[in-house]
């Protein structure tokens, strides 16, 4: 595609073979790496628009569905950047891409952004979007669209829908699977931020995994608030 040619020359040209092993080993080697760390990153992205501007929003998707195919997972990070400027400015259409992204090259990475940035904004913009889409997830035998279904209100404070949350985590709550008990942890520890007590009384009143708990209670411990 035409407008990513110079994003594909600026970051192979800064490609940096030592970092690149360093980076995929963090990542369990499940990706391969330029070698391209995030604050040389953002200063080549901030290059790139300068020099060729911003997407135009009728061809966000097919840009972001070619930086995924892109073998390199600094092309997947600058997708989700893209999306990220224009999370507040895409319309419905954008979920069949958010799934797509989100079951494709999965990993914690790119599904976090994903889920609380994307997702989790498009939701608040359109709740009918949250009523279709978020209990299919939370249904779901992808871990992936499970996670983002219990990680998309992260960012909601006092509009979370705490009925919601907790029923999202009780149906995940004797899951075995690391990513999904992290994610009930996460975003219980994030919601105590808000109401501490009703997130104390649902660690105490509910079965959840070691991990799950841990994290829940780690900022409120943390804070010498229990």
């Amino acid at each position: 595609m035409k407008y990513l040619e110079p994003l594909f020359e600026l970051f192979e040209a800064n490609a940096n073979p030592e970092n690149a092993v360093q980076m995929a080993k963090y990542m369990k080697n499940k990706f391969a790496f330029l070698g391209i760390k995030k604050p040389l990153r953002s200063e080549l992205m901030k290059q790139f628009y300068n020099k060729n501007g911003y997407p135009k929003i009728s061809e966000l998707k097919e840009i972001c569905r070619t930086l995924w195919t892109q073998p390199y997972r600094e092309y997947q990070y600058a997708a989700d950047g893209m999306l990220h400027k224009f999370r507040r400015d895409v319309d419905k259409s954008f979920i069949a891409l958010y799934e797509y992204l989100i079951v494709t090259k999965s990993w914690w990475d790119t599904v976090d952004a994903l889920a609380t940035q994307n997702v989790g904004v498009l939701f608040q913009r359109f709740p009918e979007m949250s009523e279709k889409y978020s209990p299919k997830w939370i249904d779901s035998q992808n871990i992936w669209l499970k996670r983002t279904a219990l990680l998309f209100q992260l960012d909601y404070k006092e509009k979370t829908d705490v009925e919601l949350l907790f029923k999202y985590i009780k149906k995940c709550a004797a899951h075995k699977d690391f990513f999904i008990r992290k994610a009930i942890g996460w975003v219980l520890r994030e919601y105590s931020k808000t109401d501490a007590q009703i997130v104390i009384e649902f660690v105490k009143n509910n079965e959840l995994s070691p991990l799950s708990k841990r994290e829940a209670l780690k900022w409120l411990k943390n804070k010498g608030k229990i």
